[in-house]
């Protein structure tokens, strides 16, 4: 079983050797690494298929650095000193923009939250990791991202911290990677699974939709704090 998904996982690398800039080629690292295959969805759970893709889970997150690096430095920001809210540096004026913010956010119903998260985040400009932090890619932080802007994978970061600030489990967020069929180009989204639908959080799209509107998104593999997932079609 493992010698058959490692296989497959050498052929969706292979495919799609584009995304190694988002992450992508961590997933090499898993090769009999204790994969296991994870269900299909029948209806009765609460993580519908994304883009009518089948998963294969792991545990193995360590295999994803910049996540994880994204993950140590927002739980380890906690000195922050006195400043403006123009300032580049992430500061208490942004803390207490973004805290009071999430605050606001508190007791209403689920969809209201994510609904504003989606709105409030896709307000920050989009900015290429090239010239924003001289490095290819970087996964920033909610911190680094208001107050420096970002690209695709950090507008799905902070919004992923959001909503688990406000009480969402991991069990039901996901940061995807994936294949935009029509632009040809890596992308990133938040995925929020809820009531049994799988909602997507996009700073391409204004709006909150639903997965199953998208035509022309290809899962390449996906991730919370506990497992990741690899997508095939």
């Amino acid at each position: 079983m493992t010698r058959q998904i490692t296989g497959q996982i050498t052929g969706q690398m292979r495919r799609w050797q584009r995304i190694a800039a988002i992450g992508i080629a961590s997933v090499a690292l898993m090769a009999g690494s204790g994969v296991q295959a994870a269900g299909v969805w029948n209806g009765a759970g609460t993580t519908p298929p994304i883009f009518n893709s089948s998963e294969t889970q792991s545990t193995h997150v360590a295999m994803f650095p910049k996540w994880q690096g994204a993950l140590g430095r927002y739980f380890n920001e906690r000195q922050l000193t006195d400043g403006s809210c123009e300032s580049s540096f992430f500061n208490r004026c942004h803390l207490r923009e973004w805290s009071a913010f999430l605050d606001g956010l508190k007791g209403k119903p689920p969809h209201e939250q994510v609904n504003a998260v989606n709105h409030f985040m896709n307000r920050v400009r989009y900015i290429i990791d090239p010239r924003n932090y001289g490095v290819p890619d970087y996964w920033a932080t909610p911190r680094e991202f208001l107050s420096r802007n970002g690209d695709c994978e950090d507008y799905a970061i902070a919004k992923y911290l959001s909503l688990r600030a406000l009480g969402f489990t991991p069990s039901q967020l996901r940061v995807v990677v994936l294949q935009d069929l029509n632009l040809k180009v890596a992308h990133a989204i938040l995925v929020v699974y809820l009531n049994g639908r799988a909602l997507v959080l996009d700073n391409q799209i204004r709006g909150v939709v639903s997965a199953t509107t998208i035509r022309h998104y290809k899962a390449i593999y996906s991730i919370n704090e506990q497992f990741w997932w690899l997508h095939r079609s």
